[in-house]
């Protein structure tokens, strides 16, 4: 099951895609993240014209964005840093959400931005100091992120927040429900292509800590909730780390494929005028 969310003049409700181009509405966002295994399967609205509808991520505004950074071997050694020995974890604001065509400025003093394809889990089920097993259980669905990245803000410091909460720098695709994923201890396949060239090709068989490994580690801190969006990992291939290096300027446009799961393409444009 795909799922996005779309504006109304009520707020922003959560749908479910059918085809190319039915949207059949599911209930409000704090309705459907109350419970989302029972929203899916609940009786739903009469279906609309996709095309006719504003999309908007479908993500709740209170929920947190928690990023892993240095989740694959081959990254981390593509950079300046070490293994770690625990989820280097990051925040992000829901602000800085999109969806599949939004453009994405870079920032004012930047020379670009940088590409990072990356698996996202979408929990599903409270979950307080749980194992990794039930917290991997307790995934609702996937999507597939591109954590466009500020690097010179990021790099001036050792705190990465701004860096990583650019204007419109989280492109996400439609929520796919883990049922329909199935299994996949045998790895995702993640491409990011910029202007159709591959930059990225990676799986998340090699990410350093699994979904469920990330998940029980965080709740062994903080509660997680329906709607939190948990960002694993981005494979090598990122743009500051080639030599030269490659950023995103305007004109460029960026995808990012999971296998299984979907793909978000988001265009490069140049900063807005001051304000």
């Amino acid at each position: 099951m795909r799922l996005v969310g779309f504006l109304t003049a009520g707020g922003c409700l959560v749908g479910r895609v059918e085809g190319e181009a039915r949207l059949v509405p599911l209930g409000g966002l704090d309705e459907f993240w109350a419970d989302p295994t029972q929203a899916v399967l609940a009786k739903a609205g009469k279906a609309i014209d996709l095309a006719s509808v504003t999309l908007v991520p479908p993500v709740p505004p209170g929920a947190r964005v928690l990023c892993v950074g240095l989740n694959y071997p081959a990254h981390v050694a593509e950079g300046t840093f070490q293994r770690p020995s625990h989820p280097a974890v990051f925040g992000r604001w829901t602000r800085s959400l999109t969806v599949s065509g939004t453009p994405a400025p870079v920032p004012p003093g930047e020379q670009g931005l940088d590409w990072e394809g990356e698996l996202v889990a979408v929990v599903g089920r409270t979950m307080r100091n749980v194992s990794a097993v039930d917290a991997h259980q307790a995934v609702f669905g996937y999507a597939a992120f591109n954590d466009l990245t500020a690097r010179l803000a990021q790099h001036r410091t050792t705190q990465w927040t701004v860096g990583k909460n650019a204007d419109q720098s989280g492109p996400m695709s439609e929520i796919v429900t883990a049922d329909e994923v199935g299994d996949f201890s045998a790895g995702l396949r993640i491409r990011t292509c910029v202007n159709g060239e591959v930059m990225q090709d990676g799986n998340t068989a090699d990410m350093i800590f699994t979904v469920g490994d990330i998940l029980a580690y965080l709740s062994q801190t903080m509660t997680l909730y329906p709607g939190d969006l948990v960002v694993t990992g981005t494979p090598s291939g990122v743009g500051y780390a080639r030599r030269p290096p490659r950023l995103l300027h305007p004109g460029d446009e960026v995808t990012v494929e999971v296998e299984r799961v979907g793909c978000v393409r988001t265009p490069i444009v140049a900063a807005p005028a001051r304000s």
